[in-house]
């Protein structure tokens, strides 16, 4: 007998090699404060709910940056447009438009973060 997730993302990292700069990056884009912590590395963690899955930016050496392999989407509020108009701003790069999805599964987006990570932007409502 097999248990069943209530989720299947439990927690995610991104790697930064210049943790600072990734934290100020993910908090302009996104528009909050990321908690800092330190369990034997520095941690920026992403504000969420109990029920939410949880997520940060990780510095040192353990993990690194990359463009290809696992791909996160993060929550983007109030829509990605909004999102993605302060990517550059913040020192990353902007992956095209956001695209709409079929059967109101919402919007994306892309891009590249100050790191060399890509990562996913999703939301409901783009407008």
């Amino acid at each position: 007998m097999s248990a069943t997730a209530s989720r299947v993302i439990a927690w995610f990292e991104i790697p930064s090699t210049n943790f600072d700069r990734a934290v100020r990056f993910y908090e302009t884009i996104l528009g909050t404060t990321l908690r800092r912590e330190d369990f034997g590395q520095p941690m920026a963690v992403f504000n969420y709910g109990e029920q939410a899955t949880g997520g940060c930016i990780v510095g040192g050496d353990a993990l690194k940056p990359a463009a290809l392999g696992t791909l996160v989407y993060l929550n983007a509020e109030p829509t990605v447009d909004a999102v993605l108009a302060r990517v550059e701003k913040a020192g990353g790069k902007v992956e095209g438009p956001a695209i709409q999805l079929p059967q109101d599964i919402g919007f994306i987006g892309f891009f590249t973060d100050t790191e060399g990570n890509r990562v996913g932007l999703h939301s409901p409502h783009n407008g």
